[in-house]
């Protein structure tokens, strides 16, 4: 077959299908272009979830004739500066959008600048362009799209249900939005109003405001900001704590220069920042804004502009991953606040499942909304005729000093169990696992020690005989120098087993041949291609493990405090090695709420 040139028709709808994948890219181009136009307010109708009709109106700068003639004409644009690919200071860039959706539906757009008396439309029907017509108009655009795809109708075979697209448009959105809190924005989708974001003040806690918005109350509560600066390069946002987590990805949100993007380097820093904070497989929550020079970045790698490509991408991943880890550090023993929460509502269910088995009822008028009417008094009743005690019930437990219960986690008052310590602040209850918080806090020490030239041993009055099997104890073996250097030293003994002369101080009193199969397990594991310094988390997170309070132990209240007062002082101690809260806090006011004191 010749070579031939295409129709510009033609031309047009093939840009259309790498630029238009469906309704919500058509919002996302109109709503960039509203954005880069300067609105205050954006306004987005959709109907048949985007197919029928997508409105979008702004009071940004509008157009006068010339160039709304011009808009609708390909590769034409008012946002490259001397045709410079590398200086992108805008979303919108390409001048593809309009011709594109031109081409394949019904398209109209209305315009006036706020200095023009008269406003103008032009309509692209299917590629076909009328001329301008007076139109009635607020200073801004309004652009509707109506009959989407009706020029492709095979495409409309891949597009999903009205109702996914609807949440596809407000996704959209929610992520332009993030980045730009001092526009006010609102989606309706068919006659319901999806989505009201109103405008936000430009600072940091406007920002927070607007992703609480979106992110949730949740997130609001547990949100650490974000902040850093190097070489250019600058960091801004908010980054939940590590026990606000989830299984998916769906709540982390990247951008450059304003951009929403899916970057590959981004996301590992995220993952390499956390580390072994949360839990294999959770996700943290958290929005952050990358912004540097345009010609550092390339941003016209894809069509739709969703993936970037930096220059110097290690700059970045290395700011970012300080950044956040300078935040978490800063946190402290900081836990979630909705692990209180969320023990709460384990109790009240608990107490709506006995008293629904003993025929509660009645109302109380101060019982909160997740608690039935009536639980306050069935907890009552069966003590209504006991009007005084029947013995001695004092506590003989000595003061508390009222300096422990300034503290952020508080004086210790009991252990349950053998495993729980609970404390008493001013205002709270505090429920800690010993094991997990003395398991966090002895990784802490030995990290510490290794970065410092290495773990303290301490030498065993009779070396330990392991049996391992004989491909365990070669594995062994072969990394005897790297184990000394966590501070435990062996040697072969034989067939198949190791012996044991020093362990790492920290560890105590440990079970020295639960933790030796331990750790070789976890070396056969990874093979024999790789440096145990690779694993160096999980080894001395292995080690902490066997080394920390056991559940089961009695602890003297001396000790407990102890263990309340080395959490505050440590890093990430709000979380156990595994990524699991190592404690709860129960504040006084939603206790008494569980009561129906309040």
């Amino acid at each position: 077959m010749a070579i031939r040139q295409l129709a510009p028709e033609t031309v047009n709808r093939i840009a259309a299908g790498e630029v238009i994948e469906r309704p919500a890219s058509v919002v996302k181009e109109l709503v960039e272009n509203a954005i880069d136009a300067g609105a205050r307010e954006i306004e987005i109708v959709t109907v048949g979830g985007g197919l029928s009709l997508i409105r979008v109106t702004d009071d940004g700068a509008g157009m006068p004739p010339d160039d709304l003639l011009l808009a609708v004409e390909r590769h034409a644009t008012s946002k490259l500066n001397e045709d410079d690919l590398f200086d992108i200071r805008t979303l919108g860039f390409r001048g593809e959008a309009l011709p594109s959706i031109g081409s394949v539906a019904v398209l109209s757009i209305a315009s006036r600048p706020p200095a023009k008396r008269d406003g103008f439309e032009i309509i692209v029907e299917r590629g076909e362009k009328s001329g301008l017509k007076p139109a009635g108009i607020n200073a801004g655009t309004r652009v509707e799209v109506r009959e989407l795809f009706s020029a492709t109708p095979a495409r409309l075979k891949f597009l999903k249900s009205e109702r996914a697209e609807n949440m596809a448009v407000s996704e959209t959105v929610k992520r332009l939005a993030m980045a730009h809190p001092d526009i006010g924005f609102s989606v309706t989708t068919g006659e319901r109003a999806g989505l009201r974001l109103p405008r936000c003040a430009a600072t940091a806690d406007g920002l927070l405001q607007r992703l609480g918005r979106i992110m949730g109350s949740e997130f609001m509560a547990d949100a650490l900001a974000i902040s850093g600066e190097r070489d250019g390069v600058r960091i801004l946002g908010y980054a939940g704590l590590p026990t606000l987590h989830r299984p998916d990805a769906g709540q982390q949100f990247l951008f450059v220069n304003g951009r929403p993007v899916r970057d590959k380097v981004l996301v590992g820093a995220v993952r390499a920042a956390y580390g072994d904070l949360i839990p294999k497989g959770r996700h943290p929550l958290l929005a952050l804004f990358v912004t540097l020079d345009p010609g550092d970045v390339d941003v016209n790698v894809h069509p739709t502009k969703a993936e970037v490509r930096f220059r110097d991408g290690g700059r970045v991943r290395g700011l970012m991953i300080g950044a956040i880890q300078h935040a978490l550090e800063g946190a402290g023993h900081r836990a979630s606040a909705r692990g209180g929460g969320l023990t709460l509502e384990t109790l009240a269910r608990s107490a709506i499942g006995e008293t629904q088995a003993f025929g509660g009822g009645g109302y109380a008028d101060r019982v909160p909304s997740y608690i039935p009417p009536g639980l306050a008094e069935a907890m009552q009743a069966p003590f209504a005729a006991f009007d005084a005690p029947s013995a001695d019930a004092r506590a003989h437990a000595a003061p508390v000093s009222p300096d422990l219960l300034d503290r952020p986690l508080g004086a210790a008052r009991a252990q349950l169990h053998e495993t729980y310590i609970v404390a008493q602040t001013r205002t709270s209850v505090v429920i800690v696992d010993q094991h997990a918080a003395h398991e966090r806090l002895v990784y802490e020490r030995m990290k510490a020690m290794l970065s410092n030239g290495g773990v303290a041993r301490q030498g065993l009055l009779i070396p330990a005989i392991v049996e391992v099997g004989d491909d365990a104890a070669q594995a062994l073996a072969e990394r005897e120098t790297e184990l000394a250097e966590l501070g435990l030293v062996l040697e072969p003994f034989g067939f198949g087993a190791v012996a044991v002369r020093e362990v790492p101080a920290l560890l105590g009193d440990t079970n020295v041949e639960g933790l030796v199969r331990d750790l070789a397990a976890e070396i056969l594991a990874e093979g024999h291609g790789f440096a145990l310094r690779d694993k160096l988390e999980a080894i001395c997170s292995r080690m902490a493990c066997h080394g920390s309070v056991r559940a089961g132990r009695r602890l003297a209240p001396e000790e407990m405090n102890a263990l309340l007062r080395e959490m505050e002082a440590t890093p990430y101690s709000g979380q156990c090695n595994h990524g699991r809260p190592t404690y709860v806090e129960l504040k006084l006011s939603d206790i008494e709420r569980l009561f129906g004191r309040r």
